[in-house]
């Protein structure tokens, strides 16, 4: 029993999220095969079942446009913090600090400690892989979801065409269309907004007993190697 309550308090987080992703899912099937039929209705074109509807092209487009400019905002956020840098800011590294930090920072080959991943210990070329794991997956992601938005997309755009009457287009073509890219700005957009208020507000604003804030005390440029005052 003890082990199970470490579990959840250890993995709380994470569990919150992916619950609060599951709720919000659902939601977002619920509430979008609503609308999808009563659009249909409207243009007297037959309605779909919920299931029909949850293996639609129509749902996997709007579910996938979201994901993947999620995943390109980490992606992005992961690869510029290497190199930029927001005085003040707790998503930011010190000023003073190197972009790339070298083996014993890094805590890899012969500077590893006893519990580092094996990889770390290795050092070379399994190292160099760790050491990039992160944003690898992310791009993978990335990349991935964007191109699972581009198929569905383009079938629910070449239904919608049916449904009118008009010529379908091919992949290609669709990938040139302003729908395929205004799914993919209309997010992308909002993602880079959020991450540089982030960057910024967490310079001058506090949320006492949160992780992503600076001590509620701290002077605005407090941590970033530079003389505050």
């Amino acid at each position: 029993m003890a082990s199970r309550r470490s579990f959840w308090r250890e993995n709380a987080l994470t569990i919150a999220f992916i619950l609060l992703f599951v709720l919000a899912l659902v939601a977002q099937a619920w509430s979008g095969w609503l609308d999808f039929n009563e659009e249909q209705q409207t243009h007297h074109q037959a309605t779909y079942t919920l299931g029909r509807y949850l293996v639609s092209s129509e749902f996997g487009v709007d579910v996938m446009e979201n994901w993947q400019s999620e995943f390109l905002q980490f992606a992005s956020f992961i690869a510029l913090a290497i190199w930029l840098r927001q005085r003040g800011s707790t998503e930011s590294k010190k000023l003073d600090e190197p972009s790339v930090p070298g083996d014993e920072d890094a805590k890899v080959g012969a500077y590893a400690v006893d519990d580092s991943p094996k990889w770390a210990k290795a050092g070379g070329w399994r190292a160099a892989m760790l050491g990039n794991s992160l944003l690898a997956v992310m791009v993978f992601f990335w990349l991935a979801t964007w191109g699972t938005q581009s198929v569905t997309g383009w079938r629910a755009y070449d239904h919608d065409q049916q449904d009118h009457k008009e010529s379908t287009v091919s992949y290609g073509k669709y990938l040139a269309t302003p729908e395929f890219w205004n799914r993919s700005m209309q997010n992308w957009q909002s993602e880079f907004l959020a991450v540089a208020s982030m960057s910024v507000f967490s310079v001058y604003l506090r949320q006492r007993g949160s992780s992503q804030s600076k001590p509620v005390g701290a002077p605005h440029l407090a941590g970033t190697g530079e003389d505050s005052g």
